[in-house]
């Protein structure tokens, strides 16, 4: 009898116990959980940033082959879209067919074809816009940062070229550059550019304005 009033005794006391070492695991699991929780919401990296815009063309600038022109009628979805200079140097229209398009502003096409609707359409409202140039390119390769073909959009020198090929490397020899430039007879001609003397404001020293198809070359 004696024997069997202790194992109630005992069971009693091995509760107790068995709580108290699920709540001491319990605490050390926590901190783990915790740490993965914090992790999990740790920002994400941000972003690389976006490349910038090329800027629009000014309003002087003389529309090339290849370029895109966009056309907005008012009122006559039918005839806004956005549309190529053709390799013959135009624009093609519904009701007006060719529109002489090359070497001239956006505001020049869009008086002609002003005058064009003017024989379909009572006082037709548009605009012509340059969307994307794609006739007018310079080559700039060597040690810049990011060697390639860019957009001329405006009047472009030497120095805007090397800003938007990301700047001279440290490996640049700035007495040595120079630009390739193909004449009317087929030839390539050599102008040297004095990087510093047109940096530093030098008297005399001029940056070279650039002409679509040059090559800008940086040793």
């Amino acid at each position: 009898m004696a024997t069997a009033a202790k194992t109630p005794h005992n069971s009693r006391l091995l509760l107790p116990l068995a709580l108290l070492f699920c709540a001491s695991a319990c605490a050390q699991s926590a901190p783990a959980r915790n740490t993965q929780i914090a992790r999990s919401a740790d920002p994400l990296p941000a972003a690389a940033p976006a490349p910038a815009p090329v800027p629009a063309p000014s309003g002087d600038y003389r529309i090339g082959i290849d370029d895109l022109l966009t056309v907005s009628v008012w009122h006559q979805p039918d005839l806004s879209r956005t549309v190529p200079v053709l390799p013959d140097g135009t624009i093609s229209l519904p009701l007006v067919g060719a529109v002489p398009a090359a070497g001239k502003t956006a505001s020049e096409v869009e008086a002609e074809l002003h005058a064009s609707l003017t024989q379909y359409l009572r006082d037709p409202e548009l605009t012509v816009m340059v969307a994307q140039i794609r006739s007018r390119h310079v080559n700039i390769i060597g040690q810049v940062q990011h060697p390639g073909t860019f957009t001329m959009t405006n009047s472009m020198g030497v120095l805007d070229a090397i800003a938007m090929a990301g700047g001279l490397s440290d490996f640049a020899k700035k007495k040595q550059i120079y630009v390739l430039r193909e004449t009317s007879d087929g030839h390539r001609v050599r102008l040297h550019y004095n990087y510093e003397a047109v940096l530093r404001g030098k008297i005399g020293a001029q940056d070279i304005i650039l002409q679509p198809n040059d090559t800008v070359v940086i040793p």
